[in-house]
């Protein structure tokens, strides 16, 4: 569920949304070794023409990819708990909803950034990022309700 926040309220909760990404961003890279190891023992079965297996690794491997990917998935649910979007995890792009001359916008952070200095229309997407600057820190809050409470879209 996406909730609205200010500027302040989601430099608080950066750090641990950044923390969630990065844990989910390993089981991914975790998940995707697995992957890739069942991959090329199964190519090289067919290549053998179906060459006794000794199952143990396979099934290790397996076992890996079902455990990194069930912990990736809790990764990105606390996030979203949070009220947060995930928006590319490729680049660990992350958007934080607010409202700004009574339209919904972004807070736009991607990983590796020194905090939140970005924000753009909640239809343009990571091209049409604008700086934060004054004008937007003085019409931005959370809305018709209170800044920062919960609100779905």
């Amino acid at each position: 569920m996406a909730r609205y926040f200010t500027l302040p309220e989601a430099a608080r909760i950066l750090p641990r949304v950044e923390r969630y990404l990065r844990e989910g961003l390993l089981h991914r890279s975790e998940a995707m070794k697995a992957h890739e190891e069942l991959e090329a023992a199964s190519t090289r079965i067919r290549m053998a023409g179906g060459m006794r297996v000794q199952p143990g690794p396979l099934l290790a491997a397996r076992a890996r990819r079902e455990a990194s990917t069930d912990a990736l998935k809790k990764s990105l649910e606390k996030i979203e708990e949070l009220g947060v979007l995930v928006k590319d995890l490729d680049i660990g792009l992350i958007d934080f909803m607010t409202r700004y001359r009574d339209q919904d916008v972004c807070l736009c952070w991607k990983l590796g950034e020194e905090g939140i200095h970005f924000w753009h229309g909640a239809e343009e997407g990571f091209r049409g990022r604008k700086p934060i600057d004054r004008e937007f820190m003085e019409g931005h809050g959370g809305g018709d309700a209170s800044p920062g409470t919960d609100r779905t879209h």
